[in-house]
């Protein structure tokens, strides 16, 4: 029997779930974005005999038939790629860099297409979607701007210095192969490929099937800027068929995805004997100290946990808070997550969208379900809201979560973040450090640095000090990338462009050959190295 509030008489009364945001009259629907035209100028670049189609995640409802490509049409990709590639890499560097710039001003004057498409591919809000067009706008730049400088020759000292001259060239790898994935279907595509694109290869991508036109809009754009169209080739297929083939003919493997996957990759790019990044899993840290200002810290959690649904390889799932000021934050932290509107608007206003899968919605209810049956307690949220759309889940806050709960270790990749209190701050780093994964931190502190020092001891890739990611992310001219099972190499700054090419050493000697000569024998010319090298100790020199 339940009162006139919906609550059971003789238990605790549910508390009412996160607020709905309201489409504002006139906002723009599924049909009115994903038409007939669209889709057959976006795909038409795309190799591929057969038929797939890809959803949106807000009703589940198909948005487009898409081709699909078989494991002998990427190699057909890879064969175009290639006949492109060569008249690309010798195109000046300031000229493939012009491409960027002009890219980064089309993303930044048509953003509103692509918000919409990124919204009906993934299913996150508006805003969260505009982080996708603030990082590629900024890489563009960043890349369209240090290009030339990152990939000029550089001069070394020679074995023999002033008679050995030695210059250092970097030599662009040929046809990058790039599996992209779908919970940031712009960034993680063309934001990745852009600084191989400067650096003089082609790419042969196969972006996520239900979020590839995002994918394919980022290509049109990059075209109509000036980047030759058989030097961006695109894929489309099951992941097991087609993955595969784009990493069989690569010279070059970009990877962004689950660590599982990730191994697969790194194993088949081996057996080949060409390199690879990947950006792989995390089971990110945030470290509330006792000095934190506990109502920004709060806010920032609420972007750090909750952020496109959770769906974000750097996004926050563990929260350890100094246990002086443990209550207060939890307060505050929860009182913001339960105003959190949820919404599937293609407009500004919700503060959360939806999960992009069933796989992901089961994950997570598989999570929080597990750890309330073992003694968790579930502070805020907890439960999937079908009423706002099929694969909807409350931004979800744990407290009391221990091993061997699920969700103390595995990603869920998804909103819900557990908490757990500490002492001590050498305990906190420790309990920090005590995964396999070593993505991102976050550290919130009024002493910059005493959060530095912290932060230094941190295994992971990036660290953020009084933010949770947008800060170490959005500073393009640093290195991101992770530690462990999260992944191998960088992204952004030089490693960001480095890892596309091949460094290569030309050395030229000059007056004299690194032998025997002007009538020394073997001995004396042995003789004479010896004391020069010891002289060149003396000087200093390196």
């Amino acid at each position: 029997m339940t009162d006139s509030q919906g609550s059971t008489h003789g238990t605790a009364p549910t508390p009412p779930g996160n607020p709905v945001f309201a489409t504002p009259a006139g906002t723009r629907t599924a049909a009115d974005v994903v038409t007939p035209d669209l889709v057959a100028r976006l795909t038409r670049g795309v190799t591929g005999s057969g038929r797939t189609a890809n959803h949106t995640p807000f009703t589940g409802e198909k948005l487009a038939d898409l081709p699909e490509s078989t494991p002998e049409e990427v190699a057909e990709a890879y064969e175009a790629a290639r006949a492109a590639q060569q008249a690309w890499a010798a195109t000046p560097v300031r000229q493939r860099a012009a491409v960027l710039l002009r890219f980064h001003d089309l993303v930044l004057r048509r953003q509103a297409e692509v918000l919409d498409l990124i919204q009906l591919e993934t299913g996150k809000a508006r805003l969260h979607a505009h982080e996708e067009v603030q990082a590629v706008a900024l890489a563009a730049r960043h890349y369209g701007r240090r290009a030339s400088a990152y990939l000029r020759p550089k001069g070394h000292t020679g074995v023999v210095p002033t008679l050995t001259k030695v210059t250092e060239l970097r030599q662009p790898r040929g046809v990058v192969g790039q599996i992209a994935p779908w919970n940031y279907p712009l960034e993680l595509s063309v934001g990745d490929a852009l600084p191989a694109f400067v650096a003089g290869n082609a790419v042969v991508m196969k972006p996520d099937t239900e979020t590839a036109l995002t994918a394919l809009w980022a290509r049109e754009l990059l075209i109509e800027a000036g980047l030759p169209a058989g030097v961006w080739q695109v894929v489309l297929g099951e992941g097991p068929v087609v993955g595969p083939a784009v990493v069989r003919h690569a010279d070059y493997v970009s990877f962004t995805g689950s660590t599982r996957t990730g191994r697969e990759v790194a194993q088949a790019a081996a057996a080949r004997l060409v390199g690879c990044s990947l950006e792989l899993g995390g089971k990110n840290a945030m470290l509330v100290l006792s000095d934190a200002d506990l109502d920004k810290a709060a806010a920032g959690a609420v972007r750090g946990c909750f952020s496109s649904a959770g769906q974000l390889c750097i996004s926050i799932e563990r929260l350890y808070v100094h246990e002086s000021v443990a209550d207060a934050f939890l307060e505050r932290f929860a009182a913001r997550t339960r105003a959190m509107r949820l919404g599937t608007a293609l407009a500004y206003g919700a503060d959360m969208g939806s999960l992009v899968s069933e796989r992901q919605l089961e994950n997570v209810v598989r999570h929080v379900e597990e750890a309330v049956a073992k003694g968790a307690t579930v502070v805020a949220g907890g439960r999937p809201r079908p009423d706002v759309g099929p694969l909807f889940h409350e931004p979800t806050i744990l407290d009391g979560v221990e091993a061997p709960m699920a969700v103390c270790a595995e990603e869920t990749f998804g909103p819900v973040v557990s908490v757990y209190r500490f002492s001590d701050e050498d305990d906190a780093v420790e309990r920090a450090n005590a995964t396999p994964y070593g993505l991102n931190a976050s550290v919130w502190t009024r002493d910059g640095r005493r959060g530095r020092a912290l932060a230094a001891r941190l295994r992971t890739g990036t660290v953020n000090v009084n933010e949770l990611y947008a800060a170490a992310y959005g500073s393009v001219q640093a290195p991101m990338g992770g530690m462990g099972d999260s992944g191998l190499g960088r992204r952004h700054g030089s490693e960001g462009i480095l890892k596309y090419t091949e460094a290569q050493t030309v050395a030229q000697q000059r007056l004299i050959p690194l032998g025997p000569s002007f009538g020394l024998d073997d001995a004396q010319y042995a003789a004479f190295m010896s004391r020069s090298l010891r002289v060149m100790k003396a000087l200093r020199l390196r």
